[in-house]
């Protein structure tokens, strides 16, 4: 099975209420850090070995999964990236591990995207990236006054917004070229060029979907868990909902 990035090591400023003292991927999300909810995604799709490119505070994910205790089939790699390297500047620090086609994603985004669909698209497109396109969740619903009175009101969907990236990447090992040094953003200029050269598709995911840039997007995500009783659902039920 393909090996799984997961990019961790960001400063996480947004978010200062928890990450003065913790990196971002170990705030807590309905008791248990966001990293370990997105491992065990993967897991229920049968990925077991993890490269996490850790930076910000890093003792403690390391602390943390030292004293997780995972089947011995399941492989953890926390791998030192620097502190102030950019998410390109992660990547390339792992290349010596990449060989082979490999996912990616972010640490700090839950979705119930199908990893078997994502991974058969790019197979099927033959693209170097992959990237899982969604639609970014509403803030505000619509209204229209005449007067004093409101005329129309519309509760605002997130059908209503454009496509952005959601992480959840497929990657082939050539893409590593692309990336220059730790100064490296992965979403400027090596996207740019994979772009220019038609080496940059995305699977549209219609479903769940929610980062946690924010203390309001924390909040957010926990609603939405609790609602889609997340992660105690098999494979087969998140697939269900497809």
């Amino acid at each position: 099975m393909m090996k799984v990035v997961i990019l961790a090591g960001g400063y996480g400023s947004r978010l200062s209420e928890y990450t003065k003292t913790i990196p971002k991927p170990m705030v807590k999300v309905l008791g248990k850090p966001i990293i370990h909810r997105i491992i065990d995604y993967y897991i229920s799709y049968g990925y077991y070995e993890f490269y996490i490119a850790i930076g910000y505070k890093g003792q403690e994910l390391k602390k943390y999964f030292l004293k997780k205790k995972y089947p011995k089939k399941i492989k953890i790699n926390l791998i030192e990236t620097g502190k102030n390297t950019m998410t390109g500047g992660r990547l390339k620090r792992l290349s010596s591990y990449l060989n082979d086609t490999f996912l990616m994603t972010y640490g700090d985004g839950l979705s119930n995207v199908n990893l078997d669909k994502l991974v058969n698209f790019h197979n099927k497109n033959k693209k170097t990236f992959t990237l899982t396109a969604v639609r970014p969740p509403a803030r505000f619903g619509v209204i229209k006054i005449k007067g004093n009175y409101v005329n129309y009101f519309k509760e605002k969907n997130n059908l209503d917004e454009g496509w952005i990236n959601g992480g959840f990447f497929v990657i082939e090992p050539k893409f590593l070229k692309y990336l220059k040094d730790d100064s490296t953003f992965l979403e400027r200029e090596p996207f740019e060029k994979l772009t220019k050269n038609k080496e940059l598709v995305a699977y549209k995911h219609k479903g769940f979907w929610q980062c946690m840039d924010t203390l309001r997007d924390k909040e957010i995500l926990e609603i939405k868990l609790k609602e889609m009783n997340f992660l105690r659902q098999g494979k087969s039920k998140l697939k269900s909902r497809k």
